[in-house]
């Protein structure tokens, strides 16, 4: 993605992308020091929030050149977008029902982002001429275009799981408390898949002019700027969502 370093546009950008970083960071922090609302649900959005925000991350680091001037810090394990599906759906599953106890089962949801992490742990570990001659391969899993599809499609498919479970609670919801917190469950999914729409959109067209067209729609600032900002849309989102458990989590969500 290549964007004019010299730019007001680019400078804005990058402003934007490090608020970002910091805010969900900072907030995610905040989580596991919360005291109101099921504990592992809390772990869970901290988690997320961190996970997306060190993502986010890694976007500054291309975006300002940051791996070509320190080689020695390619594959840097901040990269985790497998795990956001399965954290976002875990926070909204232990949210809803704070009884829910880890079985076997669960371990499989874990496999993909465990497996990402470790993929950059042991790349990251390697020489800087071994890392400059990996690349992004589509077939990759953990970072490459499969990788991506997993990614897209996951969010989708952990949305829709998660939305189902809301939707079960709702009709067994018999308290004003209760109520209250599946309406701001609902409202995080709600805006969340609008935003991921545009996300998936922007990433998608970007695949599909350079595979089948040859087109590299990132040529272009305001393609390649649009698309930057529609992954940070989602972490402000995310973030805001956070911000607002932890100042009135108590009141809505209950001890």
């Amino acid at each position: 993605m290549e964007l004019d370093n010299h730019s007001i546009f680019f400078y804005i950008l990058i402003g934007l992308m490090a608020v970002g970083v910091l805010q969900s960071l900072f907030i995610g922090f905040l989580f596991f020091l919360k005291g109101s609302g099921e504990r592992r649900a809390n772990a869970f959005y901290g988690v997320l929030l961190i996970t997306i925000g060190l993502t986010l991350l890694h976007n500054v680091f291309i975006l300002t050149d940051f791996y070509k001037l320190y080689p020695k810090f390619n594959f840097l394990p901040i990269y985790y977008t497998l795990a956001f599906p399965i954290l976002l759906f875990y926070y909204v599953k232990l949210t809803l029902y704070p009884a829910y106890k880890f079985r076997l089962t669960d371990i499989k949801h874990f496999i993909l982002p465990v497996g990402q992490l470790v993929f950059f742990l042991v790349t990251f570990s390697k020489s800087t001429e071994v890392k400059s001659q990996i690349d992004r391969y589509f077939y990759n899993p953990f970072y490459g275009g499969f990788e991506q599809f997993l990614y897209l499609a996951g969010f989708f498919a952990y949305m829709y799981f998660a939305y189902r479970y809301i939707r079960r609670k709702r009709k067994q919801a018999q308290n004003k408390k209760h109520i209250k917190a599946i309406k701001y469950l609902n409202k995080l999914l709600q805006v969340l898949f609008l935003l991921f729409i545009i996300h998936t959109f922007m990433v998608v067209s970007d695949f599909i002019s350079f595979e089948f067209f040859r087109v590299d729609l990132r040529d272009s600032k305001v393609y390649a700027g649009l698309g930057v900002f529609s992954f940070v849309a989602l972490v402000y989102w995310l973030s805001i969502y956070g911000f607002q458990v932890l100042f009135w989590g108590r009141k809505v969500f209950g001890k």
